[in-house]
């Protein structure tokens, strides 16, 4: 019996680990914290192993046109997934839309500037001479801030401010490190643990640009459908949804 337990044991042990799955997610920037927290805890629970790799909504697009070997591809962008859907790249029924995400301005502790008095006010001042987005042409995060400037009818008046990050986590390490003197990033990385005490925010009118619905679709291609399908499963249960509404995002009602 002494020699039979830890015999059954490691069995065990083998069997789990033999039907461990890795599975690869491309994920839009403004996760970047949301979602390690997410994998880190759906990793404890299941024992599969998730490996992210984060970038623009715009570019992880095109990888994925490209043929790059994803399994799930979350977007800041709902439409992204769905143009991906046409040439049946991802499959049309695991389309969800995850989240909403928020736009902030945000300034560092040491700004003599309040967002919150301000507000978008803020980026007239003379001082500020740098005013970090996202990049319009391939981020959904950088398309809403310049929305945002026409809706309040400063998209000239700053237009020689403005400084591009590739993705929005990268607008906010300009404003950040001090490169920028404010930056209209995503809430979701204001409340970071990285950023939420370093800095001060005002959070955007919703109807001051459009409304950021983020999706996720399950890559055709995929070798390892049914660990994405669970992780899907998870971020959409209530746990997962409390994790994202932790990190800034709306959860849509409807889901």
């Amino acid at each position: 019996m002494r020699t039979i337990l830890p015999l059954l044991l490691l069995t065990t042990i083998l069997c789990s680990a033999a039907h461990a799955q890795e599975i690869t997610v491309a994920a839009a920037s403004d996760l970047n914290y949301a979602l390690k927290d997410l994998a880190s805890r759906f990793e404890k629970k299941t024992g599969d192993k998730i490996t992210l790799s984060f970038g623009s909504s715009g570019n992880l697009y095109s990888q994925i046109q490209g043929g790059a070997p994803y399994d799930l591809f979350f977007s800041a962008d709902i439409a992204y997934p769905q143009k991906l859907a046409s040439p049946g790249l991802v499959e049309s029924s695991s389309l969800r839309t995850y989240a909403i995400g928020h736009l902030v301005l945000w300034v560092r502790n040491g700004s003599s500037f309040d967002p919150q008095k301000l507000k978008m006010d803020l980026l007239l001042q003379s001082s500020v001479q740098r005013i970090a987005i996202a990049n319009p042409a391939h981020a959904p995060y950088g398309r809403s801030a310049m929305a945002a400037l026409e809706h309040f009818g400063l998209k000239d008046k700053v237009a020689g401010k403005l400084v591009f990050g590739e993705n929005i986590s990268q607008a906010a390490q300009f404003v950040q490190s001090g490169n920028a003197q404010a930056g209209l990033i995503a809430l979701s990385l204001a409340v970071s643990p990285a950023m939420k005490d370093s800095g001060r925010y005002w959070e955007l009118p919703t109807d001051s640009y459009p409304e950021l619905q983020q999706g996720v679709a399950l890559l055709s291609a995929s070798k390892h459908k049914p660990a994405a399908k669970a992780f899907v499963d998870y971020l959409l249960s209530a746990e997962g949804a409390a994790v994202l509404e932790q990190y800034g995002f709306r959860v849509p009602a409807s889901k």
